[in-house]
């Protein structure tokens, strides 16, 4: 791992704060595959108007949002070192990390590279809300999204048409204009994709080759783990729910909670997030 911070891309962030309020600790949240920080930036923002001694980070991740031009390896483990990164050169008492989906791995990465470096912040918490530690397969939603990438690039007229073009691979309307928050102008005035369907795919095989188990079964010293299932998603199956209890039996620091919505809790139930992070979120 370089410690040449100087000669690193570094990711795209914003920080939410309270207004008027220095945070005396910093959340780091990491979206899933496709998104980007301002997915979470609701969250965040209820998050420290109910917690003002927190502040959030909200990055966007290598080759998403506005952190483009990263090079190759486009791996869970790169991730992760970006992530880390960013918090040492800039600073950031990252005692808490928030991952979705994809951003769930990658968070448990981090945990591991943060531990084993001297000057990383100690992390107290990992939320990983709605991702599996587990190796998989490349199939489901995420996996087929690569199909509208490089089926149907654009250029688009305008987002509407971008939002259609989602919709004829067989994905609802919200998923659509999700999606299309990734649409930008071209230089014929049109809108194309701003995501590379290469290094989207290259991510994602990293992502279902990843074992992350390590972290939930050895969490770092003085670090919890809390999982967050959706009661409507499929994504943490029983034989991984059961995992993820059992590791919480042994160590006493792997926590599994379970909300109902679907995969983007987000969006679907942001009140029970926001439960769970005032409950179990420790005074900074």
């Amino acid at each position: 791992m370089s410690t040449d911070l100087s000669a690193l891309r570094r990711l795209n962030h914003d920080r939410i704060t309270a207004p008027g309020v220095e945070p005396a600790a910093w959340m780091v949240v990491l979206h899933g595959i496709y998104g980007s920080g301002r997915n979470w930036a609701s969250i965040a923002r209820r998050f420290v108007r109910a917690r003002p001694e927190w502040g959030c980070v909200l990055v966007d991740l290598r080759n998403h949002g506005s952190s483009m031009g990263f090079l190759p390896p486009h791996t869970v483990e790169a991730c992760a070192n970006d992530v880390l990164q960013l918090v040492r050169a800039e600073g950031i008492d990252a005692r808490a990390l928030l991952g979705h989906s994809f951003g769930g791995k990658v968070a448990l990465e981090y945990a591991w590279h943060a531990a084993i470096v001297p000057d990383a912040p100690h992390l107290e918490q990992i939320w990983v809300v709605d991702s599996t530690p587990a190796l998989g397969t490349p199939t489901g939603t995420a996996w087929r999204m690569l199909r509208v990438l490089r089926d149907r690039p654009g250029p688009f007229p305008n987002r509407e048409a971008g939002i259609a073009a989602v919709e004829a691979e067989g994905y609802a309307r919200p998923v659509a204009q999700w999606m299309s928050t990734n649409l930008v102008p071209d230089e014929a005035g049109g809108l194309r994709w701003r995501l590379d369907a290469d290094v989207m795919e290259e991510l994602l095989r990293s992502f279902f080759a990843v074992d992350a188990w390590d972290s939930i079964d050895h969490p770092p010293p003085g670090c919890e783990i809390h999982v967050v299932k959706a009661h409507d998603s499929s994504v943490i199956d029983p034989n991984v729910q059961a995992h993820i209890e059992a590791a919480g039996l042994a160590t006493g620091r792997v926590h599994m909670h379970e909300v109902e919505g679907g995969h983007w809790l987000n969006a679907d139930n942001p009140d029970a997030l926001q439960r769970l992070l005032g409950a179990y979120v420790p005074l900074a």
